[in-house]
C-alpha cells in the first residue's frame, strides 16, 4: 500500500528534472554540510528501497552527482543494502513467515524447490543481483518469501549490487555536464556491450556452481 501511494505521489518529484532545478542549492548545501547531506541522502535512498518507491535509479545517479565516484558508490551500495534488509525483514515477519511454514509442512514441488534453493543459496542470490532483468524489489522480496538465510541475503546484496552501482554512480559524476547541455542522463548506458558484458560475466561465474552440480547429478544418474 505504501509503495502504491509513494508511486502516485512521488513519481513526479523523484526525477532528473527536479534534480536539475535544485542543482545549485543541493551542491551549495553539500559543500557546507557534507555529513548532513550524506546522512539525508542515505535516509532518503533507504526509504525509497524499503518501500519500493519510484526513483531508485535517480537516487543512484544523484549519489555520483553529489559525492563523486568512490564516496557516491559507497553511499549507494550502503543505502540500497540497508533498504533491502528492511524490506526482507518486513516480508519475513509478515507473509513470508506464513509461506515458509506452509512450504516446510508440504511434501510437494514447492518444498523440493525450496530445498534446492537452500543448497545453492549464495549462487542463486548472486544471480538475482547480477542479472539486470531481475527487478530490484523482486530480488528483495523473493528470498524472504522462500526463507533464505538473512546473512547470505545481506552478503550477496552488498556485493552483488556493486557493479551496477558503479555504473549508475559514474553516470552521476558527469551529470553536471549533461545538465549544462540541456540533456537528461542516458541510463541505457547499462546495456552497452562494454558495460553489460562484464556484469553478465560475473553472473555466469555465479551460475557456475549450479551448472557443475547439475552436471554431476546427471553423471550420478
Amino acid at each position: 500500500m505504501v509503495a502504491v501511494v509513494g508511486f502516485l505521489t512521488l513519481r513526479d518529484y523523484l526525477t532528473f528534472e527536479t534534480l536539475r532545478e535544485n542543482r545549485e542549492a543541493l551542491l551549495a548545501y553539500r559543500d557546507s554540510h557534507v555529513v548532513l547531506m550524506a546522512l539525508a541522502f542515505l535516509g532518503t535512498y533507504v526509504a525509497i528501497v524499503a518501500f519500493s518507491l519510484p526513483g531508485a535509479a535517480v537516487a543512484s545517479v544523484t549519489g555520483g552527482f553529489l559525492f563523486d565516484l568512490t564516496f557516491g558508490t559507497v553511499l549507494n551500495v550502503t543505502s540500497a543494502t540497508i533498504g533491502a534488509m528492511v524490506i526482507f525483514v518486513a516480508a519475513r515477519a509478515g507473509l513470508g513467515q506464513t509461506l515458509v511454514a506452509r512450504i516446510e509442512t508440504s511434501d510437494g514441488t514447492l518444498k523440493r524447490l525450496k530445498n534446492r534453493l537452500h543448497d545453492n543459496e549464495i549462487s542463486v542470490l548472486f544471480l538475482l543481483r547480477l542479472v539486470p532483468a531481475v527487478p530490484f524489489f523482486v530480488a528483495n522480496l523473493l528470498p524472504a518469501l522462500v526463507g533464505v538465510k538473512f546473512r547470505n541475503f545481506v552478503l550477496t546484496t552488498a556485493l552483488g549490487i556493486i557493479p551496477g552501482a558503479i555504473v549508475f554512480t559514474s553516470i552521476g559524476v558527469g551529470l553536471g555536464e549533461v545538465f549544462d547541455r540541456g540533456e537528461d542522463p542516458d541510463l541505457s548506458l547499462l546495456w552497452e556491450p562494454h558495460i553489460i558484458g562484464p556484469i553478465l560475466g560475473l553472473a555466469a561465474l555465479a551460475a557456475l556452481p549450479l551448472v557443475i552440480k547439475a552436471l554431476r547429478g546427471k553423471e550420478e544418474i
